[in-house]
């Protein structure tokens, strides 16, 4: 009899996860289970499907060589269930363990699906801790307590503190926690120069037979898989790191933010799948940016940037996720219930900033945080769009996206849904901040300064629209209220042209 089977989830794919920590090849076993339902849950795209058969694939193989028991069900494999709480509870039933042992999943309704098949088949369910973060869940609940609006400023001061990051004594290095201010440059009129380009993997054989399943078998899902090129392995991760720190981390800061057509990856580092699959510690991507910047000099406020993405808000978000699920997923503070327009899933608009952001993601299945959060979530919330069919179209358009971060970036941080639980204000604007953070709006057919007329930018007019509707709100929020005055000096007869494009912007969305 098997004393622990241990299910080992497509996000968990690091040999440091404490459910492994006592196994006993002689007595224990590992599930590892592909299903069609976990493609299908949302319409993932091709890329995202193949980096987690392929990581999953490469642990098995590992876990082969270890020689570990390892019970590995494959997608195509038609004599098993077609689902994935079929599958689980076919392998329970088959051969009970005493006990079956998981670490805490990186969804809610995983979680559930897990707990349901244990109870239903009367096996013992352990959880384990998830040691892959540095903030525990009990430990952000006790933090958070009852607070009504969280905020990651004052979370990521005492993370800095606790772990001893870029602090001298108790001081923050430089005097001062954050540089926000100097990482908001864009590219400007003579565009981004010559930008190494990150690390990217040449598929090996067993990425190449993922490929092949996913072509045939998810052949109608969105996006290609030409441009496949992720590190689906800890030997890959860690030369990922590596080539960022070595190569763009100096740089990453000051450019963020910034978009360029012919700059996909921008300066950013590419290790959030890596991270969202286990492949990296979150600690020793951190400890690596911050022995550089003292080894190399780096410049202080690239290295604190993007250590504040993953200390900070990567940490916080998960924490704000199981705070506040299961009723998270359905937050639609705004009431908005259109439909994601077809292009969403195609890239074919005229505008050209959607277009090329939409263009990438089919091509990569990766876009940075400003053209999630200031292009694709921002026109989103302009448009009204439902909460729901957008957080399920970022869950499956992107490599990096799991449950837990990609469910509060979406609904609290790009759509405001959850209604500022730890955001101070929607992230919207017109098209000029589009057109000041990239090239985008050059030969574009509209123009990102026009609010009404043939020529006028969707999320111009759109824009402005949403802060009239909600000029009352917007005026008594310190963070909006500047917005708000240019409307009180608007003419009627200026908010009724915008008014009535706006109207007829989201009635012809998918002509936009």
């Amino acid at each position: 009899m098997t004393r622990h089977l241990i299910l080992v989830l497509g996000d968990q794919l690091g040999w440091d996860n404490p459910a492994l920590a006592d196994f006993d090849p002689a007595q224990d076993r590992l599930l590892m289970i592909e299903a069609d339902s976990e493609a299908d849950e949302v319409w993932n795209h091709q890329a995202r499907i193949a980096i987690f058969l392929s990581g999953m694939r490469h642990f098995a193989n590992e876990a082969h060589r270890r020689r570990w028991p390892c019970t590995y069900m494959k997608a195509d494999d038609t004599e098993l269930p077609p689902d994935y709480a079929g599958r689980l509870a076919l392998a329970l039933n088959t051969d009970p363990p005493q006990a079956l042992v998981v670490m805490e999943a990186g969804a809610w309704r995983m979680e559930r699906l897990i707990e349901d098949a244990a109870a239903q088949a009367q096996v013992l369910l352990r959880w384990v801790s998830d040691t892959h973060f540095l903030c525990s869940r009990p430990e952000f609940a006790k933090w958070a307590g009852d607070k009504k609006e969280l905020r990651l400023e004052f979370f990521y001061r005492e993370m800095r503190k606790r772990h001893g990051i870029l602090m001298e004594g108790k001081e923050p290095i430089g005097g001062q926690w954050n540089f926000d201010a100097e990482n908001r440059k864009g590219f400007g009129a003579k565009g981004p120069g010559t930008v190494p380009p990150p690390a990217r993997f040449a598929p090996d054989r067993v990425t190449q037979d993922v490929i092949a399943l996913v072509r045939t078998r998810y052949a109608g899902h969105p996006g290609t898989l030409d441009h496949f090129a992720w590190p689906v392995t800890r030997e890959d991760a860690l030369v990922a790191l590596q080539h960022f720190i070595d190569q763009r981390l100096e740089n990453f800061g000051v450019w963020q933010d910034a978009m360029w057509t012919t700059l996909p990856f921008g300066w950013h580092a590419l290790v959030g799948s890596s991270l969202n699959l286990h492949l990296l510690h979150p600690r020793e991507v951190i400890v690596a940016a911050e022995q550089a910047y003292h080894a190399r000099h780096l410049p202080l406020a690239s290295v604190e940037g993007f250590i504040r993405q993953v200390l900070g808000w990567r940490e916080f978000i998960r924490g704000v996720y199981w705070l506040d699920m299961p009723h998270m997923a359905e937050a639609n503070h705004y009431g908005h219930s259109r439909d994601l327009p077809k292009w969403y899933w195609t890239g074919e608009t005229h505008m050209a900033c959607m277009q090329a952001t939409i263009g990438q993601s089919l091509q990569h299945g990766y876009a940075h945080h400003i053209q999630r959060l200031m292009v694709t979530g921002q026109f989103a919330v302009l448009a009204g769009l439902s909460p729901q069919q957008v957080s399920a179209w970022y869950r499956a358009m992107y490599v990096d996206a799991v449950e837990w971060v990609e469910t509060p970036n979406t609904l609290g941080m790009a759509l405001h849904a959850n209604g500022g639980r730890f955001t101070s204000k929607p992230y919207v604007a017109s098209g000029q901040y589009i057109s000041r953070m990239s090239n985008y709006c050059k030969g574009c057919r509209y123009q990102p300064e026009v609010r009404s007329g043939p020529n006028a930018c969707p999320m111009t007019t759109l824009y402005w629209d949403f802060l009239i509707r909600h000029e009352q709100d917007f005026a008594g929020n310190p963070r909006t209220a500047l917005m708000v005055k240019h409307v009180g000096r608007m003419s009627e007869e200026d908010k009724t042209q915008i008014r009535a494009q706006a109207d007829a912007t989201r009635e012809g969305l998918d002509g936009v």
